[in-house]
């Protein structure tokens, strides 16, 4: 017997949500400035990766999931900043999976959502290095607000949690044995 996902519940309820409510233009702009300022702190702590961006200065990059746009201009000292809206990307990544289900369901696995790959081919493959080898490490900046032994205990428990999250998933996934 396949057991439906409690996600695809929720599924629609979120597409009628983001098709009748849209969020005013200065609350995209401070999730996008804030969302930066996070990609930002995690590049970093990786000198490889501020080097490699550093590299490709100017370029503009152009992420689309759904009606959600982000354009991105990386900067001379390898960072990433927010774009001005006119101006063209030179490489756009569009997310192809619109459910967002089924992107927390690959993300909980470990996997990469499917992605359509339009522009510079040198520039994909620093964005492609980028996802493969930059990790936020939660846990050393978790050290800093309240110590060594909280973080470490908060992350191994939210660790156990995605463990039996992503157990559960594959066996609720379609074509799971039951």
């Amino acid at each position: 017997m396949a057991t439906q996902s409690p996600f695809s519940l929720l599924e629609g309820a979120f597409q009628k949500l983001v098709s009748t409510v849209q969020p005013p233009a200065w609350a995209v702009q401070e999730v996008q400035r804030r969302i930066v300022l996070l990609l930002n702190h995690v590049l970093m702590q990786e000198k490889e990766a501020m080097a490699r961006l550093a590299r490709q200065k100017g370029r503009m990059v152009l992420f689309q999931w759904r009606d959600f746009s982000f354009k991105l201009q990386l900067t001379p000292a390898g960072l990433l900043d927010l774009a001005a809206a006119g101006t063209p990307s030179d490489l756009t990544l569009a997310v192809i999976e619109t459910s967002p289900a089924a992107l927390v369901q690959a993300a909980l696995a470990g996997d990469k959502p499917p992605v359509r790959i339009e522009g510079d081919v040198q520039l994909a493959a620093e964005v492609n290095w980028l996802v493969d080898h930059v990790r936020w490490d939660l846990e050393e900046d978790l050290a800093r607000l309240i110590g060594d032994a909280p973080a470490h205990g908060l992350t191994q428990a939210v660790s156990r949690v995605l463990e039996v999250l992503r157990g559960w998933l594959k066996k609720a996934a379609p074509g799971a044995a039951s």
